[in-house]
């Protein structure tokens, strides 16, 4: 993706987007492929060490690939919303000539794939189930994930764990990084007003470039 310096996003940015957002798209390009793998899926980070984990189907495409090629991208996009042509325009100047856009944060980690679990290894796949539960499903209401024979236990045969560490941090943040900070106040407001899906995510995002482009 096109990074302009305006939009580029540090890496603390970008662990803080895929810890607070927890879906997105695994890429796995294989070797020698016309077209990549795409995996939509839910993920936990663990910040501790740069690593998503994951558990998909054992029949999934996906592990074709990786046995060709561990090298992946996980890619999560976030809090976009449409910004109209008059909000694009520069204060005092004709909103019938703005240009629209979208804003939006965007984070494409490059990681080096590693598949868990098995037929020889069923604790480690009931461990990432366990670790994604506890975080999509705080409340509890389900029984513990186990090898054996338990309903649980007899469907681990057929998933794979992933740990997917990371490498290398693409972010981009664009939410009118470019524009004068009165112009980036003004949109805040008319984000606020307009109050539509993502609209106030994305506001934060403009208030908080604001906040740190006045830091001394």
């Amino acid at each position: 993706m096109l990074i302009r310096p305006a939009d580029a996003a540090t890496t603390p940015q970008c662990r803080a987007l895929v810890t607070q957002h927890d879906f997105g798209q695994l890429v796995a390009p294989g070797r020698g492929e016309r077209l990549p793998v795409i995996v939509p899926t839910h993920f936990v980070f663990r910040p501790r060490d740069d690593t998503f984990v994951l558990h998909l189907a054992r029949a999934n495409p996906v592990f074709e690939a990786l046995a060709e090629n561990p090298t992946v991208i996980m890619s999560v996009v976030a809090d976009w919303i449409y910004v109209p042509t008059s909000w694009g325009a520069a204060p005092d100047s004709d909103p019938r000539w703005g240009v629209p856009t979208s804003y939006y944060a965007a984070v494409q980690a490059t990681c080096q794939a590693r598949v868990t679990g098995g037929d020889r290894d069923p604790e480690a796949t009931a461990g990432i189930l366990n670790t994604q539960l506890g975080h999509f499903q705080p409340e509890g209401g389900h029984h513990r994930v186990e090898p054996g024979d338990s309903p649980y236990g007899r469907l681990l045969p057929a998933i794979r764990g992933l740990e997917l560490r990371v490498e290398n941090w693409r972010g981009k943040f664009k939410f009118a990084g470019n524009k004068e900070p009165g112009h980036r106040a003004l949109i805040a407001e008319w984000l606020a007003e307009r109050g539509g899906p993502g609209d106030l995510a994305a506001r934060e995002h403009i208030l908080s470039g604001l906040r740190g482009s006045a830091s001394p």
